[in-house]
């Protein structure tokens, strides 16, 4: 896996149905590197601190590949790296194959793979369409949320090598999958 793009975004204020909504999910990529602390991205926005950044949410990393999935759906969209929110689009990224505990070095950073991203209503607030929210829930292309377990810099390019192996935990996209029965979506 490498970094194809690394997002960032700033607080936005977003009239949903008559109220007033702060965000972060706004991202966009930027042509410098971003310094991965314990608890988010350096100059990164996290609004809604319950679902997002966090020691075990730090991270927010997804694939081109699922952009791919996705783009037949949303053709009116002006389609940008950072659109599902991710501080990372990686290359490769596999939720099947990634297990929780997983550890990767990249660039100065050592991350750790933790969670699924789960879609709320700020994504289809993103896509204009909420149809989304339910598109995204019936796949795996969840994303993976990693814990900082090195902070530092890593830029475009930079690959994901692993250092650590963890096959008897389940996958990121076992964990979606059961939150997604959890939920009932």
């Amino acid at each position: 896996m490498k970094i194809v793009s690394t997002n960032i975004g700033e607080r936005r204020v977003i009239d949903w149905k008559g109220e007033l909504v702060t965000t972060g999910s706004f991202k966009f990529a930027v042509d410098k590197p971003i310094f991965l602390d314990n608890n988010n991205v350096k100059g990164d926005e996290i609004s809604d601190r319950e679902s997002h950044g966090g020691t075990l949410q730090a991270i927010y990393g997804y694939s081109i590949k699922h952009y791919d999935f996705f783009k037949p759906a949303y053709p009116g969209l002006d389609w940008q790296f950072g659109m599902f929110g991710e501080n990372l689009t990686m290359d490769d990224l596999d939720e099947t194959t990634i297990h929780s505990g997983d550890t990767f070095k990249v660039g100065e950073a050592i991350l750790e793979a933790t969670v699924q991203r789960n879609p709320c209503y700020k994504l289809g607030i993103r896509f204009n369409d909420m149809k989304i929210v339910k598109h995204f829930w019936n796949t795996t292309f969840c994303g993976v949320y990693f814990k900082v377990l090195q902070t530092g810099n890593v830029k475009v390019g930079d690959a994901f090598i692993q250092i650590k192996s963890c096959p008897e935990n389940p996958t990121i996209a076992e964990l979606y999958s059961a939150k997604r029965i959890e939920k009932g979506a």
